[in-house]
């Protein structure tokens, strides 16, 4: 092998764990449903803050959001958010309680469904999951950018199904808009895995958390419902947030604070009186996330043809190895 090559490869090496240890992850929101929906964001303790905290999400829109190296935290759909004549910002389901367009680092009252992640902070896992253990407002789907095919631990995970057209009588709240989680409408510590059942041997699914389960196979209905609910895929991808993914249910405000900042990215379909179930990716796997992005420039590396490389991000150039990797590129191509 030689010099030239050697060097090549190593230089090939670096951009790949700079690429993958370094960049931030980029979360997509997606709103499918036929209203518009308010996405909060809250960071666990102890990790870097995501920005935008919350926004706004008309119908038929999508928003990149980047998350920090090592983020984790959740995030949801507040839904029939109002603006009163004060300014302070109130909605019907996973309201925040900030009073304003951002959430400011609170959580969301329940009921709510929740995106959950843990990203790795460098080579390692990522973890995620939709959880449906306090409640439930909306369908929500994540998809990884490029699930492995027939993977069963990095694929797919949430909740298509509208549970609120068949929540039980006494957990319904905001006029159907909602459905309490048992814990949540009874307190009681068997529902909420508290005091002698805070285990997972003594706190087991009750009649309640069967029936999200039922309906939503790919999330968490109790809390120690970890086995089937709980996702994992190697760090450093980006990952899809669908609101309504399949089910479009009919939200009760389609307007509100800052409804017209988001630009629209196409049509969406709604689908009336479908069946909910888990949506394909464009692939025909099911479950899996739709692969991102072209490696079509590294064989255009490699047979001498650079016209099709695309520049390198910001961040490379302001890395101490930039004058390294610049060198190896050129070695490439001549």
């Amino acid at each position: 092998m030689g010099i030239a090559t050697r060097v090549c490869f190593v230089v090939l090496v670096l951009i790949c764990t700079f690429l993958r240890e370094g960049r931030a992850a980029t979360f997509t929101f997606v709103n499918r449903c036929t209203g518009t929906v308010w996405p909060g964001i809250q960071s666990n303790a102890g990790s870097s803050r995501m920005d935008p905290t919350g926004f706004v999400l008309p119908p038929g829109t999508s928003r990149a959001v980047q998350a920090p190296s090592g983020w984790s935290g959740r995030a949801w759909a507040r839904t029939g958010c109002v603006q009163d004549a004060t300014g302070k910002v109130v909605c019907a389901t996973g309201d925040c309680g900030s009073g304003s367009l951002e959430c400011n680092g609170q959580n969301a009252a329940t009921p709510a469904t929740l995106a959950e992640f843990t990203l790795a902070a460098g080579g390692g896992d990522d973890f995620y999951d939709v959880s449906l253990v306090d409640g439930y407002n909306l369908p929500i789907l994540v998809e990884p950018a490029g699930g492995a095919t027939g993977a069963t631990t990095c694929a797919a995970a949430g909740c298509s199904a509208d549970l609120n057209e068949r929540c039980p009588a006494e957990l319904r709240t905001e006029g159907g808009a909602g459905c309490r989680s048992a814990c949540d409408a009874f307190g009681k510590p068997e529902y909420c895995c508290s005091g002698a059942y805070a285990n997972p041997n003594t706190c087991r699914p009750t009649a309640y958390s069967q029936l999200f389960k039922s309906a939503c196979p790919k999330s968490y209905s109790y809390a120690y419902d970890d086995p089937t609910s709980t996702f994992t895929c190697a760090g450093g991808r980006d990952y899809t947030i669908t609101f309504c993914p399949v089910a479009t249910p009919s939200l009760k405000s389609s307007s509100g604070p800052g409804a017209t900042t988001a630009a629209p990215t196409g049509p969406t379909p709604t689908l009336p009186g479908a069946t909910p179930q888990m949506p394909r990716s464009a692939g025909g796997q099911d479950g899996q996330g739709v692969m991102l992005g072209d490696n079509s420039w590294l064989a255009s590396l490699a047979t001498g043809d650079a016209s099709s490389a695309p520049s390198l991000p910001p961040a490379l150039w302001a890395s101490p190895l930039a004058p390294l990797l610049l060198g190896g590129l050129l070695l490439v191509v001549l």
